[in-house]
């Protein structure tokens, strides 16, 4: 069964920081670009960041960048996604999603379940 498993999330006070992690079974990430997505009540889903294949290539959204910081270690099939000086406003379940390609396409076909983010004090 081909599957994606976020881990990581949790309780945080503002200004506080975690590492999410995306881990695969069923298949190698290191053909795929993953992204690192989040939603919020009532909001729609928002791209968070996204690494290519060889994580040579970055890219994220304006409301996170130069807080989150994206990274990938396919010997061991994971994709991370490090958080810091986080804010009420990141509160969200986040999904990683993996696309066909090996660059960052903006298609994605596996998705995880998600794991909740809350920043609160």
């Amino acid at each position: 069964q081909l599957q994606l498993v976020e881990s990581g999330g949790g309780l945080v006070q503002p200004g506080g920081s975690l590492r999410l992690s995306c881990a695969s079974s069923g298949f190698a990430l290191d053909d795929h670009a993953i992204g690192w997505f989040r939603q919020a009540p009532g909001k729609e889903r928002e791209g968070v960041s996204c690494i290519s294949s060889s994580g040579g290539s970055t890219s994220y959204a304006d409301s996170v960048k130069g807080r989150f910081t994206t990274s990938r270690d396919n010997a061991k099939n994971t994709v991370y996604l490090q958080m810091t000086t986080l804010k009420p406003e990141d509160t969200a379940v986040y999904f990683c999603a993996a696309g066909p390609a090996f660059y960052c396409s903006g298609s994605y076909y596996y998705w995880g379940q998600g794991t909740q983010v809350t920043v609160s004090s």
